[in-house]
């Protein structure tokens, strides 16, 4: 497949006109993501269930259509690979003529990589999804030291706090290289600013760090403007999104956008 400008930059995520009409849509794929993880165990399903029902950026993602159909998705971080189960979803939703006409355009055809660094993850992941039409490619490694392939989008959720400054910026580094001109990154952190809904943040983070077998608590947090600075400087233009709703954290998404021709 010869590689491909998908035009981020230029398509700027909007809010969704009307969520009332996605209410149905959002249930079934839910349902439909969630279902490929009981062959894993309750533990597994009820994880997906309760991950994809109350951590807003899921939704978020496809009713602002930060993922465009057909892109390369390069998911760090990516526990059980939900994501690449709920791309699986979109696929169908869209197949049956049930998107919402009120969410941007359905990231069907997607090619899905994800990279965890814990065994147990990675494991549950693959019994998950060996039978998609298009399995995703899992990989048990960490991020410091992955390879990343070329890719037309990059997905980061609550993951960079986990290494040292030093350690943040150079993924960051190797993200823009892997991503194709036109590329985007799609990366949530924490904001210190919100300081009580950030406390909650780290101390929840904290306790889901040890319970997932992590040795380490999170390690390095930066403020709001500093992340701005360094993608900035790695060439992204940035726009912030609060991706908190409904949850008592301090979370933001960052939109990150290269240029057609950088």
């Amino acid at each position: 497949m010869e590689p491909q400008d998908l035009g981020f930059a230029s398509a700027p995520i909007v809010a969704p006109r009307d969520a009332t009409p996605a209410v149905p849509a959002w249930r079934r794929l839910h349902r439909a993501a969630s279902a490929h993880y009981r062959r894993c165990g309750l533990f597994s399903w009820h994880f997906a269930r309760g991950k994809l029902k109350h951590d807003p950026v899921f939704r978020a993602l496809l009713a602002n259509g930060a993922i465009t159909a057909g892109s390369r998705v390069l998911d760090i971080g990516c526990g059980q690979a939900l994501l690449a189960s709920l791309l699986a979803a979109c696929d169908g939703l869209a197949a049956a003529h049930r998107w919402p006409s009120s969410w941007g355009a359905p990231p069907t055809g997607c090619h899905y990589t994800g990279i965890e660094l814990m065994p147990r993850d990675i494991a549950r992941a693959e019994q998950a999804l060996a039978d998609l039409p298009a399995r995703p490619h899992l990989v048990c490694g960490d991020m410091q030291h992955t390879a990343f392939d070329a890719c037309d989008v990059v997905v980061v959720l609550d993951v960079l706090h986990y290494v040292d400054l030093a350690a943040q910026d150079d993924v960051l580094a190797r993200i823009r290289l892997a991503l194709r001109p036109g590329g985007r990154l799609l990366l949530r952190v924490g904001d210190p600013a919100q300081s009580a809904r950030f406390w909650i943040s780290r101390w929840v983070d904290h306790a889901v760090t040890l319970a997932r077998g992590h040795r380490a608590p999170p390690t390095a947090w930066r403020p709001l403007s500093a992340w701005q600075a360094a993608l900035r400087g790695l060439g992204f233009t940035v726009r912030p999104m609060p991706m908190s709703q409904g949850t008592p954290f301090a979370n933001v998404l960052l939109v990150c956008d290269l240029e057609r021709g950088a």
